[in-house]
């Protein structure tokens, strides 16, 4: 499946599982996934009808070759911790869109984000984002939580200045925590469509019910990074009350 670039729009709540459904990266990454836990993904992901799957690089063609199409496979990149060297990024996600990825979710050094050197941080970015051809999806994972506000919004214009696609808040594995409504409002008013930029907003990491999925997109959000997909989506049969969450699901 060649994957479309998704130009920032307004926040817009989805009324329905299928308006949901197609906000979502449906995701496993953990590292104990085998190849039978990435095929059931696929097929429990066509049969929800995300957006996409998200796995880790070595199951990339797998998905590729169970979705058969039917949806986008995203990967990652630099995960979780940000802290490989540039040009080993860049190999990673080149091998990502050689097997096929038609996204790819890098993980900026959030160190030297904190450390406020944002011209290091958009090379890093500008040469993941030459790997990854035109047509493919780059995001820009900027581990929020763990940033300041002024922070975050340097991360967010280094993403944009080097070409990213969107940017994103969280790994799911940093312990300061995941996605917030307070950094994706502020994410969408730096580069999304609050602010007139162009990239879109993935909230991800902790969104484990409908209730929090719709407040990440009344924020801003333009993606949502679930694991526990179908339970979020399952609100909308609880009379329009979010379902009691998961007690395991991490979302990344």
């Amino acid at each position: 499946m060649t994957a479309q670039t998704h130009a920032p729009q307004p926040a817009r709540a989805p009324r329905d599982k299928a308006a949901l459904a197609a906000f979502v990266d449906h995701t496993l990454l953990k590292p104990e996934t085998m190849a039978a836990d990435v095929a059931a993904l696929v097929e429990e992901g066509a049969d929800l009808g995300v957006y996409s799957v998200c796995v880790s690089p070595s199951f990339v063609s797998l998905a590729v070759e169970v979705a058969a199409g039917r949806l986008a496979v995203a990967t990652v990149c630099g995960f979780p911790s940000g802290k490989h060297m540039t040009d080993v990024k860049a190999f990673e996600a080149a091998r990502a869109v050689a097997d096929d990825a038609d996204e790819v979710d890098m993980v900026i050094d959030v160190g030297t984000a904190r450390a406020g050197r944002f011209d290091v941080v958009e090379a890093d970015i500008a040469a993941v984002r030459a790997a990854v051809q035109p047509g493919r999806i780059l995001k820009v994972i900027i581990e929020s939580a763990a940033l300041t506000d002024e922070q975050i919004v340097g991360a967010c214009k280094a993403a944009e200045a080097a070409g990213a696609d969107f940017v994103k808040t969280s790994t799911g594995f940093h312990p300061a925590g995941g996605a917030s409504v307070h950094a994706v409002s502020l994410m969408a008013r730096t580069v999304g469509a609050a602010g007139g930029g162009r990239l879109g907003v993935k909230a991800s990491g902790g969104i484990r019910d409908l209730d929090t999925a719709l407040a990440m997109i009344e924020a801003g959000a333009t993606r949502l990074g679930l694991s526990g997909t179908a339970s979020v989506l399952a609100g909308f049969d609880q009379d329009g009350a979010a379902p009691a969450p998961a007690a395991a699901p991490t979302d990344y």
